[in-house]
């Protein structure tokens, strides 16, 4: 980092203040600084001692800080603030104190650190360090392990026990295998034990449970944080007083936002006195006096833009420094070239910072283009010469100049405007993912193929002639019961129907009734497979317009999106450009969470239709949204010469007869709008890509006119409603789908805490974001009283701006309060759950939710989806009324909400009912009651079924193969003791199709749960032998005393003529019987499963 160091000693000052700093007691203060210089002299100055700690009025600045100076120093760490207030909450999510264990973590493992944090970082009550690294374990390749004392241990050190670990600060124990998930890492570990040594230690995958990487040792950090009676120290003792140096940020503001902290706290504390609540304890807080008085005794530099208010302070000696900030350029090239010129001519040295490799490249060239001495480079030692201009790739919020020693710093902030950065991704182990058939309960509706609706009652070991086999009970109408082997499980779903809360009606075993309901949803099934694929079949023979390759500026313009797209994103990109390459007209449907990047796409897919001078109409469902995609666009598109223009009633009559008058001229190239451009009087010269923000919203008529337009021209449909992945596959080469799956890299994780519902909470909550400058969301879900609530919390925060927002208002005032909330003039929206869809402000992000115990997960998962779009932590209240025991169910639920602090598992389940809405809208409403009659799972494997006999591709006939020999076949307790984990491995050893899902199976159960047990290893090779005998058109296998007994399907597409030397290669021991359904008798010679695999295989060959 020379080039950026080498000017700071050249500053006269700067010498002064390194040697001021040897054996400075007390704040060395320097004036003169602005934002981002104030990284640089962090940095310049941060090679004398080992510790460095900055201190930063509140979170944001800290943030912003702790960025520029990672341009210098990618090891630096961010510290947050505890929660001093929320500490009564039920639940916490453990998102904070994981950020704060991994900076105990560094300073207890590395020689060097910075740290960066807000002054109420400092101000609470901590163990000595010394006391935590006691209780750190540490375990080695081959350390020897009392299992008893380390489940202890872990519960001691604030880690709960599960029985498959998901989430950071889990654990589980499956006989000798310990999974460990650590606050302080990316992967959770799993430590296996031979006898009471350890023999292994791997990193493994959360999602998928396989192992990644081999670990000699390994640290495990507390997952809580412990008060002491006595003893206890504030986060400034974490720095020993001779290695540390403290720069504080802006003392001024220190000293407000300390006191104001203090303050918070205190009146917290009498409010919560008047009212006989629990107590706050009065040693939480350390004083901020007492801080200050600490902070005068220690090594101390002061960053200030002016000379602060002395008053408190110990200062030791001033240096004014002579810094400036940087010109803004707000996008004008013209300017900043002259700009440079006259630095050129004044001799300076000037480092130009681009957020991307390939723009800096470009702005050197443009620059050398101008005429200037400007050059890229990826030396960050290289001292620059005077009149030369270096453009290095790296972030800095803000530029800034030291004008006596001419050096100046320029960012792509000053010159473009404010920019978001890009987060990098971590690595995952590319599996499969586990099938959910985890979240079956005793109690639960299940369907089965042959029998019908059922209620599944557990799963029951059966002894049969000395054999032990699992068997799944299942209940049907009038209590008869059906035993099906564990190996049978793959004819088993799980029921989910459209209507969660109705209950279906059960089956009854040994009638005809549920053949007769199947072969009516069959029916239906085959006509709408039909539709789709003649419907599909017809666009495919159009031919459409041909888009060339993508040009430079296309390339420019995806490089000037801020984040770093998602593995997803970039599939679903690259899909829509070749579509819009090829002859064929594209259709396509992207699915997304909201915030999951579906607009950058339609961004894309608008810019690379306007190149070939074709016009693209956005068509939205609200005036709001087509607000918010109208200020993206033209945000996205303003360095280029595109010309975006917005059709809705925020628009006045004269300017949207301009807007399409322009469009019948070609004079605009993107319009975003929406039914009103549907309008018969919105006519374009040259039509080429239809974007649909969430079709399903769209009435009948609107659709019909939308397929109108559709004729010859590119279609890109977007929806936040999930297409199932069942569908998805079921519909593949009907309808070309793009699904996004994947999170953005910058969503924050949401702090998440349930507790009952009290006053001073939610006034606290409330105070705390409007102090950040944020916006909050109070989620009350009753129309009749909504306008009392709004007005009681009006009453609570006197100064906070409050209104309110339901579904029952018309549509023009709801409009006025969801407008107002944008643009920041409400700070609090009470509001029912009509924000769950689509609004996306990421200025939003503390959520109160009352009575949280009502709701059913999806809607809490979407609801709580609607904060944390920025990269400040977001908070999410979920309240239920006090003294009210909760249900169980309730309990669950939000609890499971809270494991989900975590943006994924818990997602899946919430998926659910939003997929079968989502699966109603993709295919119709009639096949909404088939849907509920035979089940969702089954539904999908009939549609898939019917899509591929519509396309005339063969499909094997509908029957059963069973199989029953005498061995152990079960997974014992003792190998897998949870049941759920046991069913989710039964199902999926039932679904073994190939010699390859035999191996991946058996190397996933041995890495997670040790070397299988016999019984295992029979079910194992029983699964694969099932699979070769359905292929080869055996419906069952049955062994008897002395041979095994193989019958055939009736109409068995079996070549004949290959069955005598069959019986010749065999012999005696193979008799073929002609009943009406042939039948094989086999006297196996050795063991029985390897020499009925062969047999099979050997059938399979005369399959025709």
């Amino acid at each position: 980092m020379k080039t950026f160091i080498q000017p700071l000693h050249n500053l006269a000052e700067f010498e002064e203040i390194q040697k001021s700093i040897k054996n400075n007691k007390g704040v060395l203060l320097l004036t003169g600084c602005t934002l981002s210089q104030k990284a640089n002299m962090i940095h310049g100055l941060s090679d004398m001692f080992r510790r460095r700690l900055v201190i930063c009025e509140d979170e944001k600045r800290a943030k912003e800080l702790y960025e520029d100076t990672r341009f210098y120093d990618k090891t630096v760490l961010y510290y947050p603030a505890k929660d001093l207030l929320f500490f009564q909450a039920d639940i916490h999510g453990n998102l904070l104190i994981r950020q704060r264990m991994q900076v105990i973590q560094a300073l207890l493992e590395r020689e060097e650190v910075t740290v960066f944090t807000s002054i109420d970082g400092c101000m609470d009550y901590l163990m000595p360090l010394d006391k935590i690294q006691n209780r750190v374990l540490h375990f080695y390749n081959d350390s020897v392990i009392d299992m008893e004392q380390l489940k202890k241990s872990l519960i001691e050190l604030g880690y709960e026990r599960v029985g498959q670990v998901e989430m950071p600060g889990q654990f589980s124990v499956r006989g000798g295998i310990v999974d460990i998930y650590s606050l302080t890492e990316e992967n959770p570990w799993r430590i296996e034990l031979w006898g009471d040594e350890v023999d292994s230690i791997r990193s493994f995958d959360a999602e998928s449970q396989r192992s990644l990487d081999n670990l000699e040792e390994i640290m495990i950090y507390p997952a809580a944080e412990k008060t002491l009676d006595k003893g206890m120290v504030s986060f400034l003792d974490y720095f020993p007083e001779e290695e540390a140096l403290i720069f504080l940020d802006e003392p001024n503001r220190l000293t407000e936002n300390g006191q104001a902290v203090e303050e918070e706290y205190q009146q917290s504390l009498m409010h919560r006195e008047e009212k006989g609540e629990q107590k706050l304890p009065g040693q939480w807080l350390c004083r901020f006096e007492d801080v200050k008085k600490n902070l005068n005794k220690r090594n101390c530099i002061a960053l200030c833009a002016l000379e602060p208010n002395r008053e408190g302070w110990r200062f030791t000696d001033n240096f004014g420094l002579t810094v400036q900030s940087v010109n803004s350029y707000n996008s004008s090239f013209e300017l900043l070239v002259k700009d440079l010129f006259k630095y050129k001519k004044q001799g300076y040295q000037i480092a130009l910072l681009s957020g991307s490799r390939t723009r800096a490249e470009r702005l050197a060239k443009d620059l050398q283009a101008e005429g200037l001495n400007a050059f890229y480079s990826q030396d960050y030692d290289r001292v620059i010469q005077p009149g030369e201009i270096m453009v290095l790739y790296g972030h800095a919020s803000r530029g800034f100049e030291y004008p006596l020693v001419k050096f100046a710093v320029m960012t792509e902030t000053d010159i473009f405007g404010q920019e978001q950065k890009k987060k990098k991704k971590r690595k995952k182990y590319n599996g499969n993912h586990i099938q959910d058939f985890s979240e079956l309960s005793i109690g639960d509706y299940v369907v089965h193929e042959k029998h019908g609706l059922g209620i599944y009652r557990g799963i029951e070991k059966v002894e049969v002639d000395k054999i032990v086999k699992d068997y799944i009970k299942i209940e049907y109408r009038d209590g008869s019961n059906l035993y099906i082997l564990a190996t049978q499980l793959d004819a088993l779903q799980k029921y989910t129907g459209a209507d969660a809360d109705r209950k279906p009606k059960l089956n009854k075993l040994g009638t005809q009734e549920w053949n007769r309901t199947k072969t009516k949803v069959r029916g239906a099934v085959k006509n709408i497979a039909k539709e789709l694929v003649e419907l599909y079949a017809a666009r495919q023979e159009k031919e459409g317009y041909v888009c060339g390759p993508d040009t430079v500026w296309q390339r420019e313009f995806e490089e000037m999106f801020p984040y770093e797209e998602t593995d997803d994103q970039l599939m679903a990109i690259e899909d829509t450009k070749k579509d819009m390459e090829s002859t064929k007209i594209m259709d396509r449907l992207v699915c997304g969470d909201v915030g999951y990047g579906k607009t950058e796409i339609a961004l894309r897919a608008a810019f690379k239709a306007v190149q070939e001078s074709r016009q693209v109409v956005y068509l939205v469902p609200t005036t709001i949204l087509a607000q918010q995609h109208y200020n993206t666009f033209v945000q996205r598109m303003k360095e280029f010469p595109v010309r975006v223009d917005l059709l809705c009633r925020f628009r006045t009559p004269a300017q949207q007869k301009k807007t399409l008058d322009d469009l019948k001229k070609g004079q605009v190239d993107i319009v975003i709008g929406t039914h009103r451009v549907l309008s018969k009087d919105v006519i374009f010269k040259n039509l080429g890509l239809l974007i649909i923000d969430e079709e399903q919203r769209f009435g009948v008529a609107h659709k019909e006119r939308i397929k109108q337009m559709k004729k010859d021209v590119d279609v890109l449909t977007l929806t936040a409603t999930p297409i199932p992945r069942t569908l998805h596959m079921s519909l593949i080469g009907i309808r070309d789908m793009s699904v996004l799956e994947e999170p953005p890299m910058d969503r924050m994780p949401i702090q998440t805490y349930v507790m009952e519902y009290d006053e001073e909470t939610v006034r606290e909550a409330i105070k705390r974001e409007l102090r950040r400058g944020g916006q909050v969301y109070y989620v009350y879900n009753r129309v009749t009283d909504i306008d009392e609530v709004a007005a009681r919390i009006g009453k609570l925060v006197p100064d906070a701006r409050v209104d309110f927002a339901h579904g029952q208002m018309s549509e023009r005032e709801l409009e006025r309060v969801m407008y107002g909330f944008i643009s920041g003039e409400i700070d609090v929206l009470v509001s029912t759950t009509i924000i769950e869809t689509g609004l996306d402000i990421s200025n939003v992000n503390t959520m109160i939710i009352h009575d949280s115990d009502k709701y059913g997960l999806s809607q809490l998962y979407q609801l709580r989806g609607r904060i944390g779009r920025s990269n400040r932590t977001a908070y999410a209240f979920l309240m239920y009324r006090q003294n009210r025991m909760l249900k169980e169910t309730a309990e669950k639920r939000l609890s499971a909400i809270r494991e989900f602090t975590d943006l994924g598992s818990g997602f899946k389940i919430a998926m659910r009912d939003l997929e079968i809405r989502g699966a109603g809208n993709l295919l119709g409403a009639q096949q909404h009651g088939h849907m509920n009659a035979v089940g969702y799972d089954l539904y999908c494997k009939m549609l898939s079924e019917a899509v591929k006999e519509a396309k005339g591709i063969q499909t094997m006939d509908d029957f059963e193969t069973t199989i029953d020999l005498v061995m152990d076949a079960f997974i014992p307790d003792t190998y897998i003791s949870n049941e759920f984990q046991k069913l989710d491995i039964y199902k999926r050893i039932a679904g073994i199709e190939s010699q390859q899902d035999y191996d991946e199976m058996l190397e996933e159960l041995i890495d997670r749960f040790g070397e299988p047990p016999k019984a295992v290893l029979n079910l194992l090779a029983i699964a694969r032998l099932k699979a070769l005998a359905h292929q080869a058109y055996i419906t069952e296998i049955k062994q008897t005393s002395r041979e095994c007994r193989i019958t055939l399907y009736e109409n068995a597409k079996i070549n004949p003529a290959g069955i005598p030397p069959l019986m010749e290669k065999y012999r005696r021991s193979l008799q073929l019987k002609n009943d009406q359904t042939p039948k094989f008798l086999f006297a196996p010679v050795g063991p029985v499963v390897p020499a009925l695999t062969r047999f099979a295989e050997e059938l399979l060959e005369l399959v025709e």
